[in-house]
């Protein structure tokens, strides 16, 4: 079975941006107004917590602008965020990206949700996109959106294959209902696998803005935790923290489960891949190339755009050859995959 390589490669079904939005219609591009006669600097991104290096969320966004700036000829800029930052702070980096004339301007995560729907309001003739959001209904916003839950079931089968100790556990960077989908299918994955493996579970923070996503530390303070309660599985949805949980694994010589890239291949966790079993990966290059590919073309709709396991938007990967190696798990994945994208298997978004 390959799973990355065909997902990577559908996961320009995202570019279905025309045909699977799913909201209000029309059409929006205009940066300094690309239909009366301007033209756009680019694409921007404004990064999530973590910003650029993060292992997984938000440098996938960075890929997905380099591939548009690369193949489209266009410019692109990137701008990172601020501790402690407020929506206002958002609001004026997304206003200034505008006013030096990009379009699409993405805000990369939930957290832009304010920011976007007061910017995009005054600036209609610009087409904005948001990660991780459906909430801000405009014309001119594509909410850019995934199943995380459906590629998290996966990511559970295989924890609940692989186990020997019938004990794995799940770190979850900040208590909200994103990284719930993440906890939601990975726990139904597992017990629909196995009802006997356990399963410990742990948030790092309430809040984004005490650390959940940028803090190592206690990624690795919580994967030691639950190893020593007998897990032999770990998986994250945990932003940077996620790369304390992979040192953690890989310390007592356990398996984890990465999330959002495929994290066997990010060249920072180089030391530690020989533990990463696997990623469950969403396809977040995609959505943001497709979207600048669309404005560039002039044919930009607001709306929901859903990526899901049947489009290739979300996926498991399979870059560690240990990981290829068991058919049974293979056999599995498979039977699980066919299940959800027929519709047999209904993955919960909701712990």
């Amino acid at each position: 079975m390959r799973r990355v390589s065909r997902i990577a490669a559908a996961g320009v079904a995202t570019a279905a941006l025309a045909v699977s939005a799913t909201a209000c219609g029309g059409t929006s591009s205009d940066a300094a107004g690309s239909k009366s006669g301007g033209k756009s600097k680019g694409v921007a991104i404004a990064y999530d917590v973590g910003g650029k290096g993060d292992q997984s969320f938000n440098d996938a966004a960075t890929a997905g602008m380099d591939k548009a700036a690369k193949d489209l000829k266009i410019g692109k800029k990137a701008v990172e965020p601020s501790d402690g930052e407020s929506d206002a702070d958002k609001t004026q980096r997304l206003t200034e990206l505008v006013k030096q004339g990009y379009n699409p301007v993405i805000g990369v995560g939930y957290a832009y949700a304010p920011a976007v729907k007061e910017v995009s309001a005054k600036y209609p003739k610009v087409t904005f996109g948001i990660v991780d959001d459906e909430t801000v209904k405009a014309k001119n916003v594509a909410d850019l959106v995934f199943s995380e839950q459906e590629a998290s079931y996966l990511a559970g089968v295989t924890a609940a294959k692989t186990t020997k100790s019938k004990t794995v556990g799940f770190v979850g960077g900040v208590d909200v209902p994103l990284i719930h989908k993440f906890e939601a299918g990975y726990v139904q994955g597992v017990k629909d696998t196995n009802p006997k493996v356990k399963v410990v579970k742990q948030y790092l923070t309430e809040k984004a803005e005490d650390g959940g996503f940028t803090s190592p530390d206690k990624g690795k303070t919580a994967a030691q935790g639950q190893i020593e309660d007998g897990a032999d599985v770990v998986y994250h949805a945990a932003g940077l923290s996620g790369q304390g949980v992979i040192e953690a694994a890989a310390a007592k010589k356990v398996w984890a489960i990465g999330v959002d890239s495929d994290q066997y291949k990010q060249d920072a966790l180089a030391k530690y891949k020989k533990y990463i079993l696997t990623s469950a990966t969403k396809d977040v290059a995609a959505s943001v190339y497709n979207l600048a590919k669309s404005v560039v073309e002039d044919n930009a709709e607001g709306g929901v755009v859903r990526a899901d396991l049947k489009s290739g938007g979300v996926a498991l990967a399979d870059s560690n050859p240990e990981f290829k190696k068991m058919a049974d798990l293979q056999a599995a994945l498979k039977k699980a995959e066919e299940g959800i994208t027929s519709g047999k298997i209904k993955v919960k978004a909701t712990p």
